[in-house]
Order: structure tokens, then C-alpha cells, then sequence
């Protein structure tokens, strides 16, 4: 049994969750590659230059909706060819245009797609915002104007034949099941994995001296590919902060423009700038006690699952595939979405309990995420997908 795991070579969440279902089912034997698209300069620009035009000229939105007008075709790559099913992730961003997919479904291989957002059962949105159009059909779209939305909605509704679609959480699998573009397809869920050998528990003060950080300050941390983005909530945390009554906090943040989080905080903020070796942001989760998340719009966001991993309880929205992965007062918080209130109530919680919150966040990861269960999911999925 032969994988090919596609995934655009893009800075991300689902790059990263990709590479690590690789490695996952590498130790369990199974032959398995990994199949980067690059996606070229052009193919990147035509299709947002495509999505500016039709949105009268306007920039906003631009990232929010994808048309796969355009990409690379992989279908005569030697590990495609090869492959007995070929398994697709985020393919977005110039990586795969509707007609590149339609060129692998040629081949007559299963396909597995892992869903990281919702763009695969809707028209041409990544997330809906609340938008059902696309359980019946997408049409005039909030996110852009113009025909796109609907024109690609055909097109998927007919080339979305028997693709075995999966969710990261069991919240967007609902999700497209509900859409009327996987009435011809299967959906299940399976979750990501992480090396739970990496993620681990390291010694919080000797974390944090290694960080070079404050031994008597509780450490709120706060990470994100860009933290200042709109969709992760930062204003939320800010208006959190301000109600946070504690003189005895610290944030500790990570990401792209980390240190412009300053500004929005009252509280003191430690910048360690973007972070990307594995090691180093083990022993980041680990030197902190709380890791927060206000993002407005998730799946089964892989910082929580690293915080967790490395005994960190966690504080986030109700909203996607975090209620998934933090229970309640358990081993985090789950806070009202966008109550800045609540998020507030939900650190302070997690600062005051006592031990054993973090040891019960690193246990939930082990029986729910590690790398063996993971992969042995996938692989029946795969199984059960070549009989058929």
C-alpha cells in the first residue's frame, strides 16, 4: 500500500499537520510519500490578481476565498503515479486549480482529503463566518462579489465523485456532511497527530531559565503565525487583559509581529519573535502556565495540541475543534465565544487551580492524538477505501 500525501508548501497549520501524519505512518511501516507543491509566483498572483478584479479593486477578502483557477498539475509526479491512494490536504493558494484535481481523479486512485478548513464543501470560502449557503448551493457571496462563488460550486458539485473526505475535528466533518457537495463522497473524522516525545513535560524552571525568563511571574503564552491577524482574536485577548486582575502576570508571546502585541496588552509581554524548531517551542509551552488561544475561527488548532502535549492547560473560544480538545475545567477552559469576560474568568480559573491540570491536558493527547493512533485510523481508512 502505497500513500502520497499533497500538501501546498506554504508556511501553516496544514503543512505542519501534514508532514506529521508523514512521519507518523513512516513508523508505522507503512511506504509512504510526501508530495510538496510549489506553487509558482504566477499561479499565486493570477489567482488573487483574479479574486482583487472581481472584488471591484477592493483587497479585503483577498486571503479569505480561493478559486483554484489556476495551479501546477502533479498528476505525472513519480510518487503520484505510484501511489495507490493519494491523499490530499490544503491544496489551496496556486497549489491545486479544480482542473489539476480533475487530472488526478483521472487516474482512477481513491482520495483522501483531510479537510484544515472549510473550503473543500463550500463554494469558495475558507471559513463561512456563518454563511449556509454552501449546504444547498453558494451564489451571491458575502466574501466576493461577482459569479465565482457559484461557478466553482457547479464545478465541485461536478467533480466531487466518491472522494473520501475527512475532518480534522469531528465539527467540520458535521459540517460537510451537511454540504450538498459530499452527497457523492464519504466523510469521517480523524484527528491530527503529534510526536508526543518531542511535546513533552521539560522542567518549568529550568525552562524558563533557559529562556532566560522570569522565575516569579506567572506566564500567560499567547502564539500564532501572525498574532496580530484579525481571525486570531487578538483584540479579544486586549479586552481580556484589561479585565484580568492579577499583578502577578506575564505574557509570553510567539509568532510574527509578537512584539507588536505590546501596545494592546497592559500587563508586561515577553517577545521571543517566530519560532519554528520543535525543540525550542517544547520548552516554550513548557516554561508557561497558561496557553491561550482567542482565535474566531478554528479546526483543531495544532498549538493547542503542542501546549497540551507538553502539559500546559489551555484557555480558548467555543468555537470549532477546541471544545474537541479541551474539556472543561478539566484540563483548560473553554470560554463563551468572542466574551472577553469570560476569557479573562477562564485564565484566572487555570492560573488559580490547583495540580494536576497539566497532567491531565498531556494525558488527553496521549489517548486522543499520539502518532500511533493517529496513524493506525489512517490506516484502516486507507484499507477500507482500496476494498471498496
Amino acid at each position: 500500500m502505497r500513500i502520497a500525501i499533497v500538501n501546498t508548501e506554504t508556511p501553516g497549520g496544514a503543512y505542519v499537520a501534514s508532514q506529521r501524519l508523514f512521519y507518523a505512518l513512516q513508523k508505522q511501516g507503512v511506504e509512504v510519500s510526501f508530495v510538496p507543491i510549489k506553487a509558482t509566483k504566477w499561479h499565486f498572483l493570477w489567482e488573487r490578481f483574479c479574486i482583487w478584479v472581481n472584488n471591484r479593486f477592493s483587497r479585503k477578502n483577498l486571503f479569505a476565498v480561493s478559486i483554484a483557477n489556476t495551479g501546477t498539475d502533479i498528476s505525472k509526479l513519480p510518487a503520484i503515479q505510484q501511489a495507490d491512494i493519494i491523499h490530499l490536504h490544503w491544496i489551496n493558494h496556486g497549489g491545486l486549480s479544480l482542473h489539476n484535481i480533475e487530472q488526478l481523479q483521472a487516474l482512477g486512485k481513491p482520495i483522501v482529503w483531510t479537510m484544515h478548513d472549510m473550503w473543500p464543501f463550500t463554494g469558495i470560502c475558507h471559513h463561512t463566518h456563518g454563511c449556509e449557503m454552501y449546504i444547498t448551493q453558494c451564489s451571491a457571496c458575502p466574501l466576493l462579489a461577482g459569479p465565482y462563488a457559484s461557478k466553482v460550486f457547479d464545478k465541485k458539485l461536478r467533480q466531487w465523485q466518491n472522494i473520501h473526505f475527512v475532518g480534522c475535528s469531528q465539527w467540520i466533518a458535521t459540517l460537510a456532511e451537511s454540504s450538498r457537495l459530499s452527497q457523492s463522497c464519504q466523510v469521517k473524522s480523524i484527528p491530527n497527530p503529534i510526536d508526543t516525545t518531542c511535546y513533552q513535560p521539560i522542567d518549568k524552571q529550568a525552562a524558563r531559565k533557559k529562556l532566560g525568563l522570569d522565575d516569579n511571574k506567572r506566564l500567560i503564552l499567547f502564539g500564532a503565525m501572525n498574532t496580530t491577524a484579525p481571525m486570531k482574536g487578538f483584540l479579544y485577548l486586549s479586552e481580556a487583559d484589561k479585565l484580568l486582575q492579577r499583578d502577578d502576570v506575564q505574557y509570553l508571546v510567539f509568532g510574527k509581529k509578537s512584539a507588536d502585541l505590546a501596545a494592546h496588552l497592559t500587563h508586561p509581554v515577553f517577545s521571543l519573535g517566530y519560532v519554528s524548531d520543535e525543540k525550542q517551542k517544547a520548552l516554550i509551552y513548557s516554561a508557561a502556565d497558561v496557553f491561550v488561544t482567542p482565535s474566531l475561527a478554528e479546526n483543531l488548532p495544532n498549538m493547542i495540541m503542542e501546549a497540551m502535549a507538553c502539559g500546559t492547560p489551555c484557555v480558548g473560544f467555543q468555537i470549532g475543534g477546541i471544545p474537541e480538545m479541551i474539556d472543561h475545567k478539566k484540563n483548560g477552559y473553554v470560554a463563551e465565544y468572542k466574551n472577553a469576560a469570560d476569557f479573562a474568568k477562564g485564565i484566572d480559573w487555570s492560573l488559580s487551580s490547583k495540580d494536576g491540570l497539566g497532567a491531565a491536558a498531556r494525558q488527553k493527547v496521549l489517548s486522543a492524538y499520539s502518532e500511533e493512533k493517529v496513524a493506525n485510523q489512517y490506516i484502516a481508512l486507507y484499507k477500507s477505501t482500496l476494498a471498496q
